[in-house]
């Protein structure tokens, strides 16, 4: 309300802002009503599972937006028209901040506590799915901004690596929050640890890869290009992915790690 009535936004970073409050409003609402209602007994769907991967994507999605808006909205002085609309994008900012601070807060009121059996989304492995898309995500991002990853049948390797973990971690999801795993001919929760394994060394695979053919000076730039614009920089590309490479590399080893430790439950 803050940012549609007097704060304002623009571009792309300013519509991902407001797709992100609006959607975090609205299936929190719908979440509410079902609980109030009874309403998600009829739904098929697994409502802890359901519930647990929301609240951890919806943190994931208000803190990003907590940081884009002020940092491309937010400034010090007033604008040449008056301190109003500053004053409603700071106040905007504040609250995008208490929106994340409460659905983190969530996720860790609702985990799964050691011993406890509950939803597997609630686990620290089901949480650590939703983080794993998420950060995919924002390598795509970043490979279609001019990152260059045609260039080499490596690199294309490396794409093909973050796009087979993104869609089966999906996958994974969506089996767990529609509560079908006891439906699968095979046992889900071994099948998931052996893909998680998998994956472990397929990222192994593009964190060793991605930086040789892209910062060694064989193949790419060890440094960045002197003449290359802001924004529009494919080395900035490569080394967000980079970064992210290695940040999803040490998720998957941490969900590794726990899925030793987790108890499935198909349906609660």
């Amino acid at each position: 309300s803050l940012v549609a009535h007097q704060g304002g936004f623009s571009a792309a970073y300013g519509t991902f802002c407001m797709f992100v409050w609006t959607f975090c409003f609205a299936v929190t609402v719908f979440i509410i009503a079902c609980e109030f209602t009874r309403l998600h007994s009829c739904l098929s769907l697994s409502w802890g599972n359901f519930t647990a991967a929301f609240a951890m994507l919806a943190t994931l999605m208000s803190v990003t937006a907590a940081v884009i808006y002020p940092l491309y909205f937010v400034q010090v002085g007033c604008y040449p028209i008056g301190c109003q609309v500053r004053d409603f994008r700071i106040a905007a900012s504040v609250f995008a901040g208490l929106l994340f601070l409460t659905y983190a807060a969530e996720v860790f009121l609702t985990r799964a506590k050691p011993g406890q059996v509950t939803s597997y989304m609630a686990t620290v492995s089901g949480l650590l799915k939703i983080v794993q898309a998420f950060v995919a995500c924002i390598i795509f991002g970043a490979l279609v901004n001019d990152s260059q990853y045609g260039k080499y049948v490596a690199t294309q390797w490396c794409v093909a690596v973050y796009s087979f973990c993104f869609v089966v971690t999906v996958v994974v999801v969506a089996f767990s929050v529609t509560g079908k795993t006891a439906l699968l001919w095979f046992p889900f929760e071994r099948s998931v640890v052996i893909y998680t394994f998998g994956a472990v060394l397929l990222y192994a695979s593009a964190a060793v890869i991605w930086p040789v053919f892209c910062f060694d000076s064989k193949y790419g730039s060890p440094r960045r290009p002197g003449l290359c614009a802001k924004g529009k920089c494919p080395w900035d590309s490569q080394l967000v992915i980079a970064i992210f490479t290695y940040v999803n590399l040490l998720l998957y080893v941490l969900d590794l790690a726990y899925s030793q430790r987790i108890r499935f439950v198909s349906h609660i």
